[in-house]
């Protein structure tokens, strides 16, 4: 029975394997607008889709960082200047894209633009600080996401959504958990409409944490220091035949903090509290 069981579970990942290396034709007259591109995940996934052939239509936040990336850039590759939080700069960057794309429509968009900060201990922030955040990782999203919309659908393109662990598990205070329980929730809304297009998630654990995120590294010390874990799931939910709905990037994604979000709330929260390196009380 052992034997049989192996077997099928053999099976299915060569299956799996073989389905997942099947890459989609004609990638240099496919379009992808990535938000975010001035620096980290958005700035290595520019490049990344470049070297690939794709067209790369990239919205900075800056001029200095567009410049910086069309200096290590193709021809192909674009850039516009987008503020996520303006809907004036959305409507702005949307034309732009539609003037680009023209009959093709827009094969992917990668919501990657977010911040961390400010990020304590929620008493000591004000409404502001939380709108701040929510404006730029969730509000944004949304409406560079439905701004889009027809371009996509003209492509029956794919949207890849950036969440991440701390919209599994909310670590602490301020903003950033609660806008990626929001892209989690936004994200299963907008894959029940969106007819004749792919949508992906990343929760995503990588290098690019603030001091915020003490509490991570009390289970994972060694946070890795390569962005590409991250970027290699963008770009295989872009250009794959079948791409996954869902990417955990990184094993401490896999291994520690999505099976702590399924564990019941009141051990979750004693692992959240507990501190090994908390000196023994005196006797």
């Amino acid at each position: 029975m052992w034997l049989y069981l192996g077997a099928l579970v053999a099976l299915y990942h060569l299956v799996r394997w073989y389905r997942e290396r099947q890459v989609v034709s004609q990638l240099r007259d496919k379009y992808v607008f990535i938000t975010g591109c001035d620096s980290g995940f958005g700035n290595l996934l520019a490049r990344q889709l470049d070297l690939r052939g794709l067209r790369v239509l990239a919205a900075c936040l800056t001029e200095t960082g567009a410049e910086s990336l069309r200096a290590q850039t193709s021809d192909r590759l674009e850039t516009v200047i987008l503020d996520v939080t303006k809907s004036e700069s959305i409507a702005a960057a949307t034309q732009w894209v539609k003037e680009r794309t023209g009959d093709r429509g827009l094969w992917g968009l990668v919501n990657n633009a977010g911040i961390t900060v400010p990020s304590a201990p929620n008493e000591w922030l004000t409404k502001q600080d939380f709108m701040k955040t929510l404006d730029v990782n969730l509000l944004g999203v949304i409406e560079v996401t439905l701004s889009l919309l027809p371009l996509l659908r003209k492509a029956r393109g794919r949207v890849v959504n950036v969440s991440s662990v701390a919209g599994r598990v909310s670590f602490f205070g301020g903003g950033y958990c609660i806008s990626k329980y929001g892209i989690e929730a936004f994200s299963d809304s907008l894959s029940s409409i969106f007819f004749g297009a792919s949508l992906s998630m990343l929760p995503a654990l990588a290098s690019r944490w603030d001091p915020g995120m003490k509490l991570l590294r009390k289970f994972s010390p060694k946070l890795t220091q390569d962005l590409s874990l991250v970027t290699n799931c963008m770009e295989h939910a872009l250009i794959s035949c079948h791409p996954r709905t869902r990417y955990s990037a990184g094993w401490d994604a896999k291994f520690i903090f999505i099976p702590l979000s399924y564990m019941p709330t009141f051990l979750m929260d004693y692992l959240m509290k507990w501190n090994p390196s908390r000196p023994a009380k005196a006797l």
